[in-house]
């Protein structure tokens, strides 16, 4: 009997491209077979730590008594659609035919905690291997089947991908339950997102508080070039000082020429690329993602989610080819002088290399492309020929004058080498000023006051919010924290969209740019929650703890340990902050205000009730002394009730006689209790 290698792909197309290159062709039922090899797939996660409720019926309701909810074993739950894979999976892992298993799950922490689940759930104790590539090119591919590791090799990654989604589960579950239950309405609280969220609300405030001041700057005209005196706070002053100036010679003080020099961009890691496209083309961060995942199943450009932008020093000898495949994707000439060697660095690569076009993607057809993918492989391909280009230098030119008892300054550019910047979308502009010397007199030609106004904060864009994101409680973590800031690349776009369907924030709008802005909803969930969760510190001390367990120098138990004690804290120790309702409005028809209380009274199924829950104060539909009547309390009668303390009614049962008669309902409240009583007459 011939025995056969099982390769177990994230999804169908993956697996497709995986099984031609090993030339199994012969389709069967969710998988491909031939030349000793099986390739089927996964699609995405097939299973996922289930709900609460699997654990015990009565986490079916959300109460504060039953929290926190702390598994002791880890149960998973599996969707419908996908069942059906998972069970054929179970039988491949175990034919007697299959001698071993291999990972072919994208090469990162969560394509190890897909694989693993479903080795685990389906009990295979078959030997593993590990494939592990950067592209999906037929070389690459081949490469790494001919360099397999051993699965055991990626264990602590794998404790890594299972420690990061039960943490994830505990504070999920437990917080959103806590909240949504002291706040009554559902708020859903995250690690990630809660923090991410605080950015936005923050911004928003500081934009809101900011009081624009008025300022003036005196400018003095000299024909060819023009300076500008200090900030003034005061208009009358600036334009005394403008006085002073007419007519009059400036004495030059002092002339300093500095030759400046930019060093070419990196290449790309998944932020930096998520960055600039949404900067220059005005693509979300997902949009961006999900068109480079494409390019990277069509082969045309190396693994998505990675966090360096770097090549490995060994790929020095390929990046001749690389600049030519970059510039023929370009339509442009390459660099004129490159250097090789400044785009590899091994130390500054951490699973994966930067994200580059491959050979394939050199010989695509661009216009074959849906619009997306080519302006992003066109991005890709010129931060290439950025990256090896020389420095772009210039001189800059500082002169200090003198007029009027005051200082006033010139600054001057010139190009001496355009170098990287040849290929950025912006042409720099010399702005020269003509050669000038210390003591030297120059009569001023023209003089004006112009007005400035200082400006607030700027509003969260896509390519802003993802630098927040990255560099959020940088300062906090230590030196050698490996991961920091609040999500990893692979996260942050999903992060985003999560926020904007859970109805926590909203793009809008503006001139040049979609502005990302918190809904009244996310400013009061922000308002609520404990500085803990909403801090970037919580999740950046998680990522870096993750990398060390990722390296074996931390123990996953200990972790999850310390994040259930977290959670427990949490419960144990959260009150309601005072006059939240106001913060979670019910968004029910309002009929009036509480005689108890003050705040609304809105409409709901069983009656009229105020929005403050500690009041209880209400008007129920069902009431025994109004349905003995037959009486039906409308919204308009329930508006009177509250605003009066009377209303009108007509047709009133009389349970003696029954008759019908008209009279007002008059409502009286001790602050406690509620009743009613009938008046007669007009």
């Amino acid at each position: 009997m011939s025995n056969y290698r099982l390769v177990v792909c994230e999804k169908p197309s993956v697996a497709k491209s995986i099984a031609a290159v090993l030339d199994a062709k012969k389709r069967e039922d969710g998988f491909l077979m031939g030349n000793g090899f099986i390739v089927s797939w996964c699609f995405g996660h097939l299973a996922e730590l289930a709900d609460a409720d699997a654990y015990d019926e009565k986490y079916g309701k959300w109460r504060r008594e039953d929290l926190p909810i702390l598994p002791e074993t880890w149960q998973y739950t599996v969707a419908r659609d996908k069942k059906k894979q998972l069970d054929l999976l179970r039988t491949l892992m175990n034919r007697d035919d299959v001698s071993e298993v291999i990972n072919a799950c994208d090469a990162g922490r969560e394509g190890e905690l897909i694989f693993r689940t479903v080795c685990c759930l389906n009990k295979c104790r078959k030997p593993m291997k590990r494939l592990w590539i950067s592209s999906m090119e037929d070389a690459a591919i081949l490469s790494g089947f001919e360099n397999l590791k051993d699965g055991s090799e990626y264990d602590n990654l794998y404790a890594s991908a299972l420690c990061r989604s039960k943490a994830d589960w505990l504070v999920g579950i437990n917080a959103t339950r806590l909240f949504s239950v002291m706040y009554h309405r559902t708020l859903n609280v995250g690690r990630v997102v809660s923090p991410t969220l605080a950015l936005l609300v923050q911004r928003e405030a500081e934009i809101s508080a900011f009081q624009p001041e008025a300022f003036y700057t005196v400018h003095l005209g000299f024909g060819d070039f023009s300076a500008a005196g200090e900030r003034v706070n005061d208009k009358s002053e600036a334009q005394k000082l403008a006085e002073s100036c007419k007519g009059q010679s400036a004495a030059v003080t002092s002339v300093t020429e500095t030759e400046k020099t930019e060093k070419a961009p990196a290449l790309y890691d998944l932020t930096t690329l998520q960055r600039d496209a949404n900067r220059l083309l005005g693509y979300t961060a997902q949009q961006t993602l999900d068109y480079l995942q494409s390019l990277y199943e069509k082969k045309l450009c190396t693994y998505p989610r990675t966090d360096s932008r770097y090549l490995t020093d060994d790929m020095e000898d390929s990046v001749d080819s690389l600049i030519l495949c970059a510039a023929g994707i370009c339509g442009t000439e390459p660099p004129s002088a490159v250097i090789p060697a400044q785009v590899c660095n091994s130390k500054k690569v951490s699973d994966h290399h930067a994200i580059v076009p491959t050979m394939a993607g050199g010989e695509a057809d661009l216009s074959a492309l849906p619009a997306g993918e080519r302006e992003i492989l066109l991005l890709l391909s010129r931060q290439v020929l950025m990256a090896v280009s020389e420095s772009f230098v210039y001189k800059e030119t500082i002169v200090k004058m003198e007029c009027g008892g005051n200082e006033f300054t010139a600054k001057g550019k010139a190009l001496l080498r355009l170098g990287w910047r040849a290929f950025t979308e912006k042409e720099k502009q010399d702005k020269t000023i003509p050669a000038l010397s210390e003591g030297q007199a120059i009569p001023v030609s023209s003089c004006e006051v112009k007005e400035g106004k200082t400006t607030p904060p700027k509003h969260f864009t896509e390519d802003l919010l993802l630098n927040a994101m990255e560099t959020a409680g940088k300062e906090d973590m230590p030196e050698d924290a490996e991961r920091k800031g609040i999500g990893t690349p692979a996260t942050r776009a999903g992060i985003i969209e999560k926020l904007i369907s859970a109805g926590f924030a909203k793009r809008k709008s503006a001139k040049k740019a979609v502005h990302l802005i918190p809904s009244a909803a996310g400013v009061s969930l922000i308002t609520v929650l404990p500085e803990q969760l909403q801090s970037p510190l919580l999740t950046a001390e998680w990522e870096h703890r993750l990398k060390e367990i990722e390296r074996g120098e931390t123990d996953a138990d200990a972790f999850l340990a310390g994040i259930s004690e977290m959670v427990s804290s949490l419960v144990r120790e959260c009150v309601p902050v005072e006059g939240a309702e106001t913060l979670f409005p019910s968004g029910r028809p309002v009929v009036g205000k509480c005689p108890r209380c003050g705040a609304d009274v809105t409409e709901s199924k069983n009656g009229y009730f105020c929005e403050r829950r500690s009041c209880k104060f209400g008007l129920w539909r069902d009431n025994r002394f109004l349905t003995a009547k037959k009486i039906s309390l409308t919204k308009k009668m329930a508006s009177s009730l509250l605003k009066d303390g009377r209303t009108y009614a007509s047709g009133i049962f009389s349970e003696k006689t029954g008759k019908t008669y008209d009279a007002f309902i008059v409502l009286e409240d001790d602050g406690t209790k509620s009743r009613y009583r009938l008046e007669f007459g007009k």
